[in-house]
């Protein structure tokens, strides 16, 4: 991943850590340990789907960047239905606190989207190839807007 993909990646998934310890440590007082388990759970939960649909959607705008925006929307739907999917089947569970896991992964989603929307405005992305108007050739599109 390149260093610009890796920064706007750790933009995002730093705060949504720090809203799951956050969201950790008020579920461990408020429900107890299962509580705590429930909240870390959902943190990690978000962070692994969110972070892989970080790395696809960047994969796929540099390989594809006509698909870029179609891919990011498709991408965000399917992670929230994955979300909820994950909710639904955790509904009943005895291993920690359900209420907290849903809790957490709402907060922590919630955090990803803003944290990212955040470091893609402030990154400075190119949005065309500056290495294709030095060879003479015609810029081309990279799928990244800033």
């Amino acid at each position: 991943m390149p260093s610009n993909d890796a920064r706007i990646l750790a933009q995002a998934a730093v705060p949504t850590a720090a809203a799951g310890v956050i969201a950790a440590v008020v579920s461990g007082v408020v429900a107890g340990g299962k509580g705590a388990i429930g909240a870390v759970i959902g943190t990690l939960v978000v962070i692994a789907f969110m972070g892989l649909g970080l790395y696809v959607l960047q994969r796929t705008a540099k390989s594809f960047p006509q698909l870029f925006q179609m891919m990011g929307l498709m991408l965000y739907a399917a992670q929230l239905l994955l979300l909820v999917i994950f909710v639904a089947l955790f509904k009943n569970t005895t291993l920690f606190n359900p209420r907290a896991f849903a809790i957490a992964l709402v907060v922590a989603t919630l955090t990803w989207i803003a944290a990212q929307a955040r470091a893609h405005m402030k990154a400075k992305i190119l949005y065309v190839d500056p290495d294709a108007s030095s060879k003479g050739d015609k810029p081309e599109k990279t799928g990244h807007s800033s």
